[in-house]
């Protein structure tokens, strides 16, 4: 009963099961079993560009991973290599985002929910990461490469991780600019891999998948600071 709720954005794509082929709110699984097994209770919630206020009844915020975000949002257009945008999630998360954010909700943001994070403090992507570096971020689309990442010392990520570790990346874009947030991790190839706001207990995005890997410190971190903001309501 006393399990900090976790909300988790998630996709809405054609998706096939049973005797189904429909379009539906579909999300991995991990992220579900990562935040259950790390104790709390998992409630997902499929994209609605007036539904930030659903923040009000959850006690942390994980803005998933999925495809890429619409270069319009940061002025830009879209590579040629882009997904096809998917308007209605990019307008959920950011509203899920700039929501929980004025009420000081604990968040993570992971892949495209850091890139997500980044666009809503007025940064913006780098669209195609082949185009700048020899570092592969991403073998083929949902498989992964793992390669190292260093962390700012004195960094939320640090007082996690410590100061670095091997991540799984599947990504061929990344945050070029972070807006109002703090970077406090990087790849090898300085491709950015954290950001996070200082001023805010629990405010962190990754740009790897921790949902993907035996590591789970970031779910239990979250957790704990759902919990201490459950509390404290």
């Amino acid at each position: 009963m006393n399990s900090p709720v976790i909300g988790i954005s998630c996709y809405v794509e054609p998706a096939k099961w049973g005797a189904w082929d429909i379009t539906a709110a579909v999300l991995p699984f991990e992220y579900v079993s990562s935040v259950t097994n790390a104790g709390g209770r998992a409630v997902i919630l499929p994209p609605d560009q007036n539904g930030g206020h659903v923040v009000n009844n959850l006690d942390g915020l994980i803005i998933a991973g999925g495809a890429d975000v619409d270069a319009r949002l940061y002025k830009q257009n879209p590579h040629e290599t882009a997904d096809k945008p998917r308007e209605n999630r990019d307008a959920g998360e950011v509203s899920l985002y700039k929501t929980a954010k004025e009420i000081g909700l604990p968040i993570l943001g992971i892949c495209r929910g850091l890139q997500i994070m980044a666009v809503a403090e007025g940064g913006s992507l780098i669209q195609h990461l082949p185009d700048v570096t020899k570092l592969d971020h991403r073998p083929a689309p949902a498989k992964f490469s793992q390669h190292g990442a260093r962390f700012k010392p004195d960094s939320l990520i640090t007082s996690i991780l410590g100061l670095e570790m091997t991540v799984n990346s599947s990504h061929h874009q990344a945050v070029e600019n972070p807006g109002s947030l703090t970077i406090t991790g990087w790849a090898e190839d300085e491709t950015i891999e954290v950001l996070e706001d200082p001023s805010r207990d629990f405010h962190l995005g990754v740009q790897w998948h921790p949902e993907m890997s035996e590591d789970k410190r970031l779910f239990a971190a979250l957790i704990k600071a759902a919990s201490a903001y459950r509390n404290n309501r």
